[in-house]
């Protein structure tokens, strides 16, 4: 594994659990075990240390935000006022408490954030953005960008590892 934040190379096991887990991360430990061909025990021990180490951040459900009363992803391009400290840090903790924003991007270029939001229209997109967004200090400008449909969601980095099974 390269970058600066491994802290050691995944063999050919590990990256078949990370594969497994990442098309179901629902399988039980046994389950798990006979998809990667080890006995339960070091197979438990191995998935356990992918956690403590960081390589596994969690798991959690996929929800169908339509299903949600949200059926629509709008990204939006921000652009701060300032730079410092005290404004990003303001914008960040903004950002986190509002429900609708799913993802917050720190990019480069032109804007200096990405945000993906869920909501339900056009209305619910105006009112998304005069009950919340324009009311977070430090903005200077915002441009959105409705999507149609997604087309690939939540894709594994696994196949940019080397093929090890």
């Amino acid at each position: 594994m390269s970058g600066s934040s491994a802290t050691r190379q995944l063999d050919a096991i590990d990256l078949r659990i990370l594969r497994a887990l990442s098309r179901d991360g629902r399988l039980s430990n046994s389950q798990l075990a006979e998809k990667v061909g080890l006995s339960p025990s070091p197979c438990w021990q191995r998935t356990r240390r992918l956690e403590a180490e960081g390589v596994i951040k969690g798991y959690s459900a996929l929800l169908d935000q339509s299903r949600l009363g949200a059926a629509e992803t709008v990204i939006i391009e921000i652009t701060l006022e300032r730079h410092d400290d005290k404004v990003l840090e303001e914008f960040g903790r903004a950002m986190a408490a509002i429900p609708e924003v799913q993802e917050v991007w720190l990019t480069t270029g032109e804007y200096d954030y990405l945000l993906k939001v869920a909501v339900s229209g056009t209305r619910g997109y105006e009112e998304f953005l005069r009950r919340k967004l324009y009311r977070v200090p430090g903005i200077r400008n915002a441009r959105s960008i409705f999507t149609l449909r997604c087309l690939k969601e939540r894709g594994s980095i696994l196949p940019l590892l080397a093929e090890a099974d």
